[in-house]
């Protein structure tokens, strides 16, 4: 005959197994969130870098960058400006122009900032310019 003890767990088993699950996961889950700020800021930056090659591209072909009014969009969409509509050969990106991390538009400057042709900017997690840490803007100049 067998013995009534090994017919399985006891309830106080059952809850330390469930309290190891929770502690384990809970664990997993702030080291999960304190890497999401840090994975934004990266996918920004290269966003920014893959704007930045289709806009040298788009240099290459037409001669000039696209104008502030025409902004990023000129990489996806021929623009209307007849002079760039003829030696226009985009789109130079292959999706419509993305909302940066946090959901905010980037900003496309011309002319650019440090004397540079033009200037691309995530006003990062506050979606305003300056800040520290995951509120910091990244920019293409930087």
């Amino acid at each position: 005959m067998k013995k009534r003890r090994e017919d399985g767990w006891t309830f106080m088993e059952t809850i330390i197994v469930i309290a190891i699950v929770l502690i384990l996961t809970t664990t997993v889950g702030f080291t999960a969130i304190k890497n999401i700020g840090k994975a934004r800021v990266v996918s920004a930056k290269t966003q920014i870098d893959s704007f930045v090659i289709a806009l040298e591209s788009f240099y290459i072909d037409c001669g000039k960058y696209p104008t502030q009014e025409q902004g990023l969009e000129a990489l996806v969409v021929k623009p209307s400006d007849d002079f760039l509509s003829s030696k226009w050969n985009g789109p130079y990106l292959y999706k419509d122009i993305p909302m940066d991390p946090w959901g905010n538009p980037y900003e496309y400057v011309v002319p650019g900032y440090n004397e540079q042709p033009y200037s691309i900017r995530s006003f990062g997690a506050d979606g305003y310019e300056g800040g520290q840490k995951d509120d910091e803007d990244i920019t293409s100049w930087q």
